[in-house]
């Protein structure tokens, strides 16, 4: 296998779907024997994971600091998911690391997933970064990124996402994201209402922690804002380049992280007001040009489609807003359905091109069973997200708003970039 493409088609052809443990990668990992010197900052979360690695990179990258970054999904390619310098690794330099995987794993049936992540891990440990950044694929606890020991994890906003895999409570997902700490090791939590499970474990393993509105807080003016920590107090901050009311809570979380990093890494206050004025994220409540005005977001579930809903309403009045949107199967779609519908008038539902997405029709069912709660608005049943925004913009005029949404597979079926 001498291209990326024959390699991405191997892995895909390797233990099928989602298989959650640590022992066949770390195995792997062991026999390969990856060790990392530089400070690490593992993410985990179900909303604002993302935007928290961008903002960490920026900052580093600010500073000077040689900065890794893995994240996934991707949107449109592959090598979306691992970046050095700020820029995106290409597949020459990935090639040789996948068959180095290859060559350690014979006896172990790793998932496309544990697969990568070890390509990207290894990279990373031959790169020899200054300081690495992390994102949790799924969970925390037994993802195959947890096979890195973090120097101060961060945990995002937490809510119902994968409960097949997670659990169906708030307390069971967090239980499971609350994996990424260590004993005695700094984690940041940014949800204001973090569950109970994840404060009981960082207490259980005497994890050291940074709450918001605790050990940690902001003031926001609406044109700039304030953040004060444990030790620090950054006044007259530059509000992040991302869009979005949540980016304060996301950033403020990214501080609290830079501080607690300060015996390994020195980000002077210059560093963090450049870094938030150069952040930039892919597909989380991303504008694009012209009229009318197209939203693509990568929301996914309830608690992310009333925040893009809040975002949305702060743009302002548009004549009519036109929703294309497409779903894993497994996603709450009526949650999600429910929290975007008062502001839609026409919605197109999408397939996707994976057998774990939901068709259209059934997005449409799903829709119609809701007509008790909602006022139901008109639909058409759309190929791809292509078509869906084909036909929004045939009806639309310039006055009028396209959202594009539900998944990463709904945004990376746009071609108008």
């Amino acid at each position: 296998m001498n291209t990326l493409n024959e390699w991405l088609r191997y892995c895909e052809n390797l233990a099928p779907g989602i298989d959650l443990g640590l022992d066949r990668v770390n195995s792997v990992a062991q026999s390969m024997a990856l060790s990392f010197t530089c400070p690490i900052v593992t993410v985990a979360g179900t909303n604002g994971k993302g935007s928290s690695c961008a903002l960490l990179e920026a900052i580093f990258l600010a500073c000077g600091y040689r900065c890794a970054v893995y994240t996934s999904p991707h949107i449109w390619h592959f090598t979306e998911r691992g970046r050095m310098n700020g820029s995106i690794i290409g597949e020459d330099y990935l090639i040789p690391h996948f068959q180095k995987v290859f060559n350690h794993q014979t006896h172990y049936k790793l998932t496309f997933f544990e697969f990568t992540t070890l390509v990207y891990l290894s990279l990373f440990a031959d790169l020899k970064p200054d300081v690495m950044v992390l994102e949790v694929g799924l969970g925390g606890r037994l993802d195959a990124v947890n096979i890195v020991d973090p120097t101060v994890a961060l945990i995002t906003t937490i809510d119902i996402d994968h409960t097949e895999y997670l659990g169906p409570t708030r307390e069971h997902i967090g239980q499971e994201k609350a994996g990424i700490m260590r004993p005695h090791a700094p984690v940041v939590i940014s949800d204001l209402q973090a569950p109970e499970s994840v404060l009981a474990y960082a207490q259980e393993i005497h994890a050291i922690t940074w709450r918001p509105g605790i050990d940690y807080h902001f003031h926001d003016d609406r044109i700039q804002w304030s953040w004060k920590g444990k030790h620090k107090f950054y006044p007259s901050l530059p509000l992040p380049n991302l869009r979005g009311r949540m980016q304060l809570n996301n950033a403020s979380a990214v501080l609290a992280v830079i501080e607690a990093l300060a015996p390994y890494l020195a980000v002077p206050l210059q560093a963090i007001r450049q870094g938030l004025t150069q952040v930039t994220l892919p597909g989380r409540f991303q504008i694009l040009p012209g009229q009318p005005s197209i939203v693509l977001d990568v929301a996914h579930n309830p608690q992310a489609a009333e925040n893009l809903r809040k975002n949305l309403d702060d743009m302002g009045f548009y004549a009519q807003n036109w929703g294309v949107y497409g779903s894993m199967a497994d996603k709450d779609i009526a949650g999600f359905l429910t929290a975007m519908n008062p502001l839609i008038d026409t919605w197109y539902f999408c397939d996707l091109p994976i057998e774990r997405a939901a068709r259209a029709q059934k997005i449409a069912e799903i829709y119609l069973s809701l007509a008790q709660i909602l006022r139901l608005k008109p639909y058409k049943l759309c190929l791809n997200p292509q078509e869906g925004l084909d036909l929004a913009l045939q009806s639309a005029n310039p006055s009028d708003r396209i959202i594009i949404t539900g998944s990463f597979l709904t945004v990376a079926g746009i071609t108008r970039t």
